[in-house]
């Protein structure tokens, strides 16, 4: 077994792991396994190679998604998400908070299309979050190649899932039942317009994601940074073809601070130029408990942060309600005034 302990770490690129080498033999897959364990437990992302999205699958969402961002601003109000108790459709820029701080973005938030469930008064108020996706009546085939991206980049998580589990000497099965036919994606459409003309350049702000896992498709024009080691934060140069991949905060706390969800920010691209990014994110049923997850390694487990402002909940749905109201406060004004403290 190799060492899984980082030295003399390079901060110019992030790990690049081939995902196909699971099929190539059980010498390549163990390499795969070595590397997996390696990134989730040093540094908690990767870049994703050889996951079998082919370029014109991505071709057809970047093509559909950049006619949604041309169209007139008219028509991407009409799906203005103040309108959408389920928190689903448009966010003008500057209308999303990390930390409480404007994220210089615009985007179209939407989930696996489903009917809107009303939580009943002894029900979870985290069902909420299911619902109708708001879709632009001039542009049918961004809801087309939407959702099959989101069925697309499932099937390539479960299977990362998979691996990752089997890397750190886990069932790899472990958590299929937080997942199945009623797990919670989660996909944005995002344009950062530039830097905002007073001079702040959160594109978006430092923050950990709070699911299982996140892929993420970058343009070319960067802006990524990853905090690593050393405490600073440091550019993630995009890779052709490559899905960025980072742990959310269900696997540091599952596995008791040995896989690790590492904070991360956008800095605004210079100007006025445009940068576009699809961050997917693998997210189990929003009722799904989250058990410890059973490995070899968990003796050595170094514990989880914990942050008093960003309590952690065994249900995944309190996670994610809390995080929507915070960063959509108009949507949480409008339609959930009871729920901006909610309970565990």
């Amino acid at each position: 077994m190799t060492s899984h302990t980082a030295t003399n770490p390079s901060y110019e690129q992030l790990p690049i792991i081939d995902l196909s080498a699971a099929d190539r033999g059980s010498q390549a897959r163990a390499l795969l396994h070595a590397q997996l364990h390696s990134a989730a437990h040093d540094v908690g992302f990767f870049q994703l190679v050889g996951h079998g999205v082919t370029r014109a699958e991505t071709d057809a969402l970047l093509t559909a998604m950049r006619a949604f961002f041309a169209l007139p601003e008219a028509d991407r109000l009409a799906l203005d998400n103040v309108n959408s108790p389920h928190f689903r459709g448009y966010t003008r820029t500057g209308d999303e908070r990390t930390a409480g701080a404007r994220d210089w973005r615009d985007q179209l938030d939407i989930g696996a299309e489903r009917p809107a469930r009303v939580p009943g008064p002894d029900e979870p108020p985290y069902w909420w979050l299911q619902g109708p996706n708001q879709w632009p009546a001039a542009l049918p085939e961004l809801r087309s190649a939407a959702l099959t991206w989101i069925d697309r980049l499932s099937a390539v998580a479960e299977r990362l899932l998979a691996e990752l589990l089997t890397a750190i000497g886990a069932r790899a099965d472990f958590y299929a039942p937080a997942f199945g036919e009623h797990a919670h994606p989660h996909l944005k459409l995002v344009r950062y317009p530039g830097s905002a003309g007073d001079g702040t350049d959160q594109g978006v702000g430092a923050h950990k994601d709070y699911g299982f896992l996140t892929l993420l498709l970058q343009d070319t024009v960067g802006g990524l940074q990853v905090q690593r080691e050393d405490g600073l934060f440091h550019d993630v140069p995009p890779v052709e073809g490559a899905f960025v991949v980072n742990l959310g905060e269900l696997l540091e706390v599952a596995t008791n601070g040995y896989l690790v969800a590492t904070n991360h920010r956008v800095v605004s691209p210079p100007g006025a130029t445009e940068r576009f990014s699809v961050p997917f994110f693998y997210n189990p049923r929003l009722d799904a408990r989250i058990q410890p997850l059973p490995f070899p390694h968990a003796a050595t487990a170094p514990g989880i942060t914990t942050d008093p402002s960003n309590p952690l909940y065994a249900e995944y749905g309190y996670n994610e309600l809390k995080g929507k109201l915070r960063a959509h406060p108009l949507v949480a004004e409008r339609h959930h005034g009871k729920l901006l403290t909610p309970a565990a």
